[in-house]
């Protein structure tokens, strides 16, 4: 007779146990691949046993014709809720099982939640691949905002089918690409949600993507094609930064928590004769110079996007714009160069297009067509505020990819539509030495430092606004965990002047 593993063992060595839906339950699932729903096809519904972390669910795929591939997965314990993920870059794929919060549905199905997410109504090899797009009209507006709002009525409509209860709360979390989501969600259909988590949203796609993206390729690219600034210059320049800008806040604690303060002297990197030590030369003094100052700008010198590259932003520089020592990295250059080819204008150039193409006097009217299809950019939320929404918008600091400069320019024009009024619908939290949506693990804190979700739990529950966001970074080898609150726009945290800054208790929000 076969000896049986203790149980112990199992959960030592990390073994998921699957736990089986109710056969009930699975008879309910199952009946779902029979629904008749105008527009949807290809139905399957297949009854998941609990693993790892996430419960037993049903989970329902189809598609939204034309294309819009989703996933909805309805827990058998629900907690009452309903959370859609959004889809970064160009989306294209059917993430549903995305890893940790930013774009993830699982990050509410744990939680209880029924949850549902979609590919933004196209198939791409990456996010960063455009062709699909490519004489597409359709597809463009699928994924510019139909796709969003036709999956989150479908899973609406099914989650009542399936639970007999209407959703409550229903919540939106979307980063970048999910970011413009959210956001174009408070203003074209404000109904939806009840509350929308916006991360580093891309909003104005067509300035950021076309006319700011080309900005950074031109200034880093020399006559013959090469790049002028690589992974050593990055290194370089960060630790230069970081020397003048650390203390700039008050605070030495390796952590730029103000960049928008902080003004470089680049000179002090110049080569010169006789020096040994690494420095950049002339070119790549410009280069620098144009991304962290000079930005996105015609012919006349006038501002056609209102960002540079942060200052602190430099230890995420291999995957976004310099690339890695090792290779690989550098997807601002392909993301832009797709998208010009492929998306940004009325009539598509195509594959002879290139980012080197692009004129900053001509071209950036020729993106308003487009624009009208992808950009979340109006600064009026009053549909959103009527029907009771509420949003929490959280951009790092440190984004090389989406700088949160337009995200604050926003903001302005907000405040100038609502007033004070703005404080009880929609929140902006900057953090602090964060990469774009906290992917990369750097100074501060990544994605899995903070929880918006509770933040937003508490606030549809009791109605009163989070005044802060409170981030932890775990301790390493090298350093002890910290935690800080990250205070609401336009305040930040202060540093009291005595206390430990690794204690959140040692800060106090001031503007």
């Amino acid at each position: 007779m076969r000896q049986q593993t203790p149980l112990r063992w199992l959960l030592a060595l990390g073994v998921a146990l699957a736990a089986p839906m109710s056969a009930k339950a699975e008879d309910a699932c199952r009946a779902l691949a029979e629904l008749r729903i105008n527009d949807v096809q290809n139905l399957s519904a297949v009854p998941v046993a609990a693993r790892d972390d996430l419960p037993a669910f049903c989970s329902l795929r189809g598609t939204i014709r034309p294309a819009i591939s989703f996933e909805i997965r309805l827990p058998e314990d629900w907690n009452g809720g309903f959370y859609m993920a959004g889809c970064g870059g160009l989306c294209g794929q059917l993430l549903s099982d995305a890893p940790g919060f930013v774009n993830a549905m699982n990050h509410g199905l744990r939680r209880g939640y029924a949850a549902a997410t979609m590919d933004g109504g196209h198939w791409g090899t990456s996010s960063v691949d455009g062709r699909w797009a490519l004489h597409n009209r359709l597809a463009e507006v699928d994924w510019g905002h139909r796709a969003v709002r036709e999956t989150a009525k479908l899973a609406q409509t099914v989650i009542t089918q399936y639970y007999d209860a209407t959703p409550s709360p229903r919540i939106f979390a979307g980063c970048s690409t999910g970011g413009r989501q959210a956001n174009m969600l408070a203003l074209r259909d404000p109904d939806l949600f009840d509350g929308i988590l916006n991360g580093a949203p891309a909003l104005d796609y067509t300035g950021l993507v076309a006319t700011w993206m080309a900005s950074v390729v031109q200034a880093n690219t020399d006559s013959d094609g090469a790049r002028i600034l690589g992974p050593q210059e990055a290194e370089l320049i960060g630790a230069h930064v970081l020397d003048q800008c650390d203390a700039a806040d008050g605070l030495e604690d390796g952590l730029i928590s103000d960049p928008d303060a902080c003004r470089i002297d680049w000179t002090a990197l110049a080569c010169s004769e006789g020096r040994n030590a690494p420095c950049l030369s002339p070119a790549q003094i410009d280069t620098v110079t144009a991304w962290t100052e000079t930005g996105a700008v015609n012919s006349a010198g006038d501002q056609l996007y209102p960002a540079t590259v942060p200052l602190g932003s430099e230890p995420f520089w291999g995957l976004w714009l310099t690339g890695f020592a090792q290779g690989g990295g550098a997807l601002v250059p392909v993301f832009n160069q797709q998208f010009l080819q492929f998306m940004a204008f009325r009539e598509d150039p195509g594959e002879t297009f290139s980012s080197m193409d692009f004129d900053f006097d001509t071209h950036p009217a020729e993106l308003e067509f487009m624009g009208r299809i992808y950009n979340a950019t109006d600064a009026d939320l009053s549909g959103f505020a009527e029907a009771g929404g509420r949003m929490i918008t959280w951009h790092g600091l440190a984004d090389a990819i989406v700088p949160h400069g337009y995200t604050v320019d926003y903001f302005t024009r907000l405040r100038e539509t609502h007033g004070a009024a703005l404080d009880d619908v929609n929140r902006l939290f900057l953090i602090p030495g964060m990469d774009h949506c906290g992917i990369q693990p750097g100074p501060g804190i990544t994605s899995a430092g903070f929880d918006p979700l509770g933040a937003m739990e508490d606030w549809l529950a009791t109605g009163t606004a989070p005044d802060t966001l409170m981030t932890t970074r775990p301790a390493t080898e090298d350093a002890a965990e910290w935690s800080r609150p990250v205070c609401a726009w336009p305040q930040r945290a202060v540093h009291d002047g005595s206390g430990d800054w690794r204690e959140a208790a040692s800060f106090t929000c001031s503007e």
